[in-house]
């Protein structure tokens, strides 16, 4: 057993299913406080959030996450009660293990071993922790970004405790994520009965042609940090489930994946809309199209990346390569008022599924990186 074990431990009992915190917040503050942490408690709607931060210097290096999890599944589906912590096999079994309490833990005995070896440290440390993460994401870490900006505070480096890993700890460090362009697109042709294919207009067999035409698109080529944009159809709807009917109208939900402009490389979200746009149009079709967009970030190699590079090294004895793959994350909102923004945590194997976990042996390590890493920029 370990502080941070124990620590872990005690955040995975709560039950924080998303937008809930169940006093995790709470839990860490009260670890906070006795260090001489400033804590602001900022709740927006029903979600609760905390900034805390020691010091009022620079440089300012800001650990920040969430507490809430996904939903845990059918329970009879979990070899142990997925909030009842259990080692086993030298693995930590509960939901939220790795997304990402145990990188929570690790902030907090990082923190406190560091400001015990080092008092007077220069510079600044801070905390943004949320419990809207895993939810729509509307009220947590965007929201204290847009509170903190109002009063013109920025960091200068920021650590999110996803679980970056891939096959060994320390693998993996995202330095950037791509973009995400979703949209709704409603194709309107006529409806009326199948026999009758001169009174008709399929919307189906309209789209098609447009479809083919994106799908063979090459929207860029990528660059040095990011891989070529993708684009994919997630859904599409249309009929009245009647099989002598042509529908009305089609649904289509798709994606961009995209690969931001970085050295005139590759796309911008307003770029692939424009084409988007002119594709359909190109086809003389009658159509909606709704958008929504979540922003990219990118952080080129620097202090940060040469510095939480160095501190996994000795920690796992494993060199990280950078990565912009997966999913969107706080990141993207932290990047307004940060330059340098890192994502590092545990294995990601078992996030979001039946049986998360963590290995038991790679928790200090990840404590050490945090503290390495705080010893390599505030000196």
């Amino acid at each position: 057993m370990s502080n941070t074990l124990d620590l872990a431990i005690d955040l995975l009992k709560r039950q924080s299913n998303t937008p809930e915190d169940a006093g995790c917040q709470e839990l860490m503050i009260s670890r906070l406080e006795p260090l001489g942490f400033k804590i602001e408690r900022m709740r927006f709607g029903n979600v609760d959030n905390f900034y805390a931060r020691r010091g009022t210097t620079a440089p300012l290096i800001v650990f920040a996450g969430h507490t809430d999890v996904v939903p845990t599944g059918p329970l009879d589906k979990w070899h142990t009660p997925p909030f009842e912590p259990t080692i086993k096999d030298g693995m930590l079994y509960a939901r939220g293990a790795a997304d990402m309490k145990t990188s929570l833990a690790a902030f907090i005995t990082s923190i406190e071993e560091f400001v015990a070896e080092n008092p007077n440290h220069p510079g600044s440390i801070g905390l943004l922790i949320t419990s809207d993460e895993e939810g729509v994401a509307v009220d947590g870490t965007v929201k204290v970004v847009d509170a903190l900006k109002a009063r013109g505070e920025h960091f200068d480096y920021c650590i999110v405790g996803e679980p970056t890993s891939n096959k060994l700890v320390g693998d993996m460090i995202k330095n950037g994520r791509r973009g995400s362009l979703s949209a709704k697109l409603t194709v309107k042709g006529v409806q009326g009965h199948i026999a009758y294919p001169h009174l008709v207009k399929n919307p189906i067999h309209l789209v098609a042609p447009a479809i083919k035409d994106m799908v063979e698109t090459v929207w860029d080529k990528g660059n040095e940090y990011f891989p070529p944009t993708s684009w994919q159809i997630s859904n599409m709807n249309g009929g009245t489930g009647a099989t002598n009917v042509v529908p009305g109208e089609v649904e289509i939900l798709f994606n961009f994946r995209y690969c931001p402009e970085f050295n005139s490389a590759g796309s911008t979200d307003a770029n692939l809309r424009e084409r988007v746009h002119a594709i359909l149009d190109k086809h003389q079709l009658d159509y909606d199209l709704e958008w929504e967009h979540s922003p990219s970030y990118i952080t080129p190699r620097g202090n940060l990346v040469e510095a939480i590079s160095e501190a996994i090294q000795e920690a796992y004895k494993v060199e990280p390569e950078l990565s912009t793959t997966g999913g969107t994350s706080d990141g993207r909102f932290i990047a307004d008022i940060c330059k340098q923004v890192i994502e590092f945590g545990p294995l990601n194997a078992t996030i979001h599924k039946l049986n998360e976990c963590v290995g038991v042996a790679d928790i200090e390590p990840l404590k050490d990186t945090y503290k390495l890493t705080m010893k390599k920029l505030l000196k």
